[in-house]
């Protein structure tokens, strides 16, 4: 239970802050944003401040931000259709009542002859018993209610066609921008909280039992010398420790403004074919929120070039499938990382904020990279692909990406537990 609180916490995490960066971006643009959802499939709790309706779903496998224009309206009026107008106190229609018109006695009942809800916002129709055309204009916002609920017209101007190239860019960009900038964020607050690591020759945190605890080293020793041979750096440290097993080491440590000569034997230990020695002390750590930012950059740039060229090995076939990890391996590997303690759990979500923030800049249709490979194109075009032969490439690209996923999870359930 406990691996599958922390995998919903850490994916949640990872998706919510996605999608909000589609979220404030597409606002700040001006696009009406009908939909904030956690999550796909039926909706387990939603609630709604301002134009957004925020919904978690069933399936934690993800999430969207709905914004309008980029799916056909959900419901249009049409010539000889029956509606219901509502009026505000300027006498302009905000609210057509698409049914249930009964439950409305105060609403003008009109037959529609014709309509412009995108762009010159009217709707022309006829009463009942009455010959005369009459043509009346809608605020804004203007609402249709259909089954008691009421959902907002969005004029073109609201809709994410109408915007710039640049917002347009923006709003889908700023997904996988908000996971590289939440990495940073949980780098920097791993940094503050346990501290970073310096290369200083003072030792850190000693294991129990390692040799370094037996002989006496202490944490906060500085290490001024080894057999009479000086150190500045921990890596200096380490290197002589790695090349001396089971050989007895004079230090000469500073403690206390005292200087004390210290000797320990590391023990050798096998690694990838090489004898190593090992003391059992970890390296030195700071914590300053500036060393911790500089941490926070140094780590997002590390992890984000790891992964960039661990997709190099897979497309030239140094990388094998079997080491790709859907839903199911993550969330075994999430077990796995939260047994060692809280902070290497939140290195792991950044870790994991990286991935999905490069995954989603490739240029494969249905992710927002496929998209911004679509305005690249527009840019170089100079005007826009067709929309319905984009929304085709989208569709195949989301039905082959969820193949993918089927095929990559029945290879995790194979791999854990057949």
């Amino acid at each position: 239970m406990n691996t599958v609180i922390a995998f919903v916490i850490i994916f949640g995490a990872l998706v919510f802050f996605h999608e909000l960066g589609h979220l404030i971006f597409a606002k700040r643009a001006g696009i009406l944003c009908r939909e904030f959802a956690i999550g796909f499939g039926p909706k387990v709790f939603s609630f709604k401040k301002g134009e957004t309706v925020y919904t978690i779903r069933l399936l934690p496998l993800g999430g969207f931000v709905r914004m309008a224009g980029e799916d056909p309206e959900m419901i249009d009026v049409k010539p000889g259709q029956l509606v219901g107008l509502l009026f505000d106190k300027n006498g302009k229609v905000n609210k057509i009542i698409v049914n249930h018109k009964d439950e409305y006695p105060e609403a003008k009942v009109i037959e529609v002859e014709r309509a412009d809800l995108e762009h010159e916002l009217y709707i022309e129709g006829y009463e009942r018993d009455h010959e005369q055309l009459e043509r009346f204009e809608l605020s804004e916002p203007a609402y249709f209610v259909m089954n008691r609920e009421e959902i907002q017209i969005a004029p073109y101007h609201r809709q994410f066609a109408s915007k710039t190239l640049g917002q347009r860019t923006m709003a889908i960009f700023a997904g996988p921008l908000m996971n590289f900038i939440l990495a940073f964020i949980i780098f920097v607050a791993i940094g503050m909280l346990q501290g970073y690591p310096v290369n200083k020759p003072i030792i850190g945190e000693l294991t129990n039992n390692g040799s370094a605890m037996k002989a006496g080293l202490q944490q906060h020793d500085v290490v001024l010398s080894i057999n009479g041979q000086s150190v500045s750096t921990w890596t200096d440290v380490v290197e002589i420790i790695r090349n001396n097993p089971e050989k007895e080491l004079l230090f000469k440590v500073k403690r206390n403004n005292e200087i004390l000569d210290i000797a320990v034997t590391p023990e050798a230990k096998e690694v990838q074919g090489e004898t190593i020695g090992l003391i059992g002390v970890y390296g030195p750590m700071e914590k300053s929120f500036f060393g911790a930012f500089k941490q926070g950059a140094i780590e997002t740039y590390y992890w984000t070039k790891e992964i960039i060229v661990g997709l190099g090995h897979l497309l030239t076939g140094q990388f094998s499938f079997d080491m790709l990890s859907g839903p199911v391996g993550i969330a075994v590997s999430t077990h796995k990382v939260a047994q060692s303690g809280v902070y290497y759990l939140m290195k792991w979500g950044a870790i994991l904020s990286i991935n999905l923030g490069i995954i989603n800049l490739l240029p494969i249709p249905a992710l927002d990279g496929g998209r911004l490979t679509f305005f690249a194109i527009e840019a170089l075009r100079g005007k826009p692909i067709d929309r319905q032969k984009e929304g085709l490439v989208h569709f195949i690209g989301f039905a082959l990406l969820m193949l993918l996923m089927l095929v990559v999870t029945w290879n995790d359930i194979q791999k854990f537990f057949l």
